[in-house]
């Protein structure tokens, strides 16, 4: 009998006692191996000794101190760090306390800045179709994830929707990549002026889409071009890299890539690696010097932001990162896994598209290759896979509704960044037999 409401009500989940590198091991012993970081969480494995170490000497110190009365030196430290890897032009962080309240201080820090520039008319935002950007209300009215949104969707604000960066779905055999990329730039300026540019706020994407639509890669030049529409029509470019940021596509900014600066970056899982519950906004020097300038705060805040042990946490995980070098591991291991990923499963008759960056990778299930079809949504054939997966020891993240919400199945692997050759190879193998056991 629990008294946890837990995400299924029906059932309870296993009891996890404790985590050794890339496994976690439940009350009965069994090991599961962790293909998928939890959520894309645990960049560095369980266990890390020397981030826990850093978090025992900061609660030595100081556990906690509310940031209406003070400043913490690991906070300004863990500050100075993700602003000294940022793309050009970011030069504030505000720390919060995960992923989800990371979006909604961006929505409001965006919103702030437009009121203090002058133009308080702007009050739109602009989001893509099967997107994820949490589960406040905020974030879930920007989100495009039709099934979370439904049951609340009286209580969410109106926000201007446009087509993914979907190519492998919605690219037409006729086009060619750049001639894709261009429709989707011009359906997003139509969607700017058909909403009045003068009334719009910012546009919000995931640099690599995560959760709902499984490590979705954008087309060379997109980001480019939704840059220059935000900057000709003078709205904000919000990238939401609560995923796929903090190392997980090989950078340490996703967006990075794409050779673009965002107005506002939101980080959260990755940061502190699931030591700790940590997110962070980074915003342009523009944007909080218009705060710094106008009414000289900014309007927001919650108990536990810039905690310090959190933040002593995400900062031990960032140092251990670069002293490890494991940026470029995950670009090397990204390359392994996918050619693991091509061998084991690239002629596999329900696999329709193997995709990703670095260590965030996805296979897009498919009843039929050719024609695309996928598997009815009865079947549930994302959560049969969970199963089959846990019964093999394996932690994968699979998710239904890949293509409009409620048609179409994926599994993401986000495995930690510590993963050897002979992870991967157990993590594909494990993986082969439960697509087989659900699919069959």
């Amino acid at each position: 009998m629990t008294h946890i409401i837990h995400r299924s009500l029906r059932q309870t989940p296993p009891v996890a006692v404790r985590g050794e590198g890339m496994y976690l091991i439940d009350a009965n012993g069994k090991a599961y191996l962790d293909a998928s970081g939890g959520a894309a969480v645990s960049s560095l494995g369980h266990g890390q000794r020397d981030v826990i170490a850093a978090m025992h000497r900061q609660i030595d110190r100081c556990a906690y101190a509310h940031t209406a009365f003070f400043t913490t030196e690991v906070a300004e430290q863990l500050a100075d760090t993700l602003v000294a890897g940022a793309p050009a032009g970011i030069k504030a962080v505000y720390l919060v306390s995960g992923g989800s309240e990371a979006m909604e201080t961006a929505l409001k820090l965006a919103r702030q800045y437009v009121v203090e520039k002058g133009e308080p008319d702007r009050t739109i935002f602009i989001a893509r179709r099967q997107s994820y950007h949490g589960n406040t209300l905020g974030a879930l009215a920007v989100g495009g994830n039709a099934w979370r949104r439904k049951p609340f969707a009286p209580l969410l604000m109106n926000v201007a929707r446009v087509s993914p960066c979907y190519a492998y779905r919605d690219r037409l055999a006729s086009q060619s990549i750049a001639d894709y990329t261009h429709a989707l730039l011009a359906e997003l300026e139509t969607a700017i002026l058909a909403a009045g540019a003068h009334n719009v706020i910012g546009f919000v994407a995931e640099p690599v889409v995560g959760a709902t639509g499984g490590a979705i890669a954008p087309t060379p030049d997109y980001f480019a071009g939704v840059r220059a529409l935000c900057d000709h029509y003078g709205i904000l470019f919000i990238a939401d890299e609560v995923m796929c940021g903090m190392g997980r596509t090989g950078t340490m900014y996703a967006i990075e890539q794409e050779g673009v600066a965002p107005d506002i970056i939101a980080v959260a899982k990755g940061l502190a690696a699931g030591y700790q519950p940590i997110g962070a906004v980074l915003a342009s020097a523009a944007i909080v010097d218009c705060l710094r300038m106008g009414s000289g705060a900014f309007l927001h805040g919650h108990t536990y932001i810039g905690h310090p042990v959190a933040a002593a946490a995400a900062l031990a995980v960032q140092q251990v990162i670069a002293r490890d070098g494991l940026l470029a591991q995950v670009r090397a291991r990204g390359d392994y896994l996918r050619s693991l990923l091509v061998d084991t499963f690239g002629a596999h008759p329900h696999v329709g598209d193997i995709r990703g960056r670095g260590l965030f990778m996805a296979l897009e299930f498919v009843r039929d290759r050719d024609s695309k079809a996928p598997f009815a949504p009865e079947r549930k054939l994302h959560a049969v896979l969970k199963s089959e997966a846990m019964a093999r020891g394996l932690m994968v993240y699979p998710m239904g509704g890949t293509i409009d919400g409620q048609n179409g199945d994926h599994v993401l692997l986000a495995p930690p960044f510590i993963a050897s050759e002979a992870d991967l190879e157990e993590m594909v193998s494990r993986l082969r037999g439960a697509v087989d056991a659900a699919v069959g």
